[in-house]
């Protein structure tokens, strides 16, 4: 599937701003953001810029994410998701927000629900690279 600028924008947005929901930036957190970076084709000295001034930056909108294709959201939402568990502990800001951006993607809170329950699961079981973007890319 070929991603739209803007979505492929949004997607790491939107995992910088999960990411910055507790207020620290965990190496796993890191590592998740910068190879989705990578796959989503951003320069690696833009990643660098970018995590660097992550926590300190105000000016960063935190609404809710609408992509332009549900697939994308919905691989979105699986990689935001393991981005909260990749450290402890999980802040409820992060899952609330993921939250409101399934819905905004006419996603169901069902949906939703399922893959939170298989993500606490399986949560020390997937690797670090297992990013649910490979899918739809």
């Amino acid at each position: 599937m070929q991603i739209q600028v803007i979505d492929k924008s949004n997607y790491l947005k939107g995992l910088l701003i999960t990411a910055r929901k507790d207020k620290k930036l965990a190496d796993s957190e890191k590592k998740i953001i910068k190879g989705i970076s990578e796959k989503l084709g951003f320069a690696s000295d833009f990643y660098e810029e970018v995590v660097h001034g992550l926590l300190a930056n105000k000016y960063i909108d935190e609404e809710p994410i609408k992509f332009s294709n549900v697939k994308i959201a919905e691989s979105f939402l699986i990689d935001g998701l393991r981005l909260a568990y990749s450290d402890n502990p999980v802040v409820s800001g992060e899952i609330d927000w993921l939250r409101k951006t399934a819905i905004k993607n006419g996603l169901s809170e069902k949906w939703f629900e399922e893959k939170l329950q298989t993500l606490k699961t399986n949560a020390g079981n997937s690797l670090i690279t297992d990013f649910a973007l490979l899918s739809i890319i």
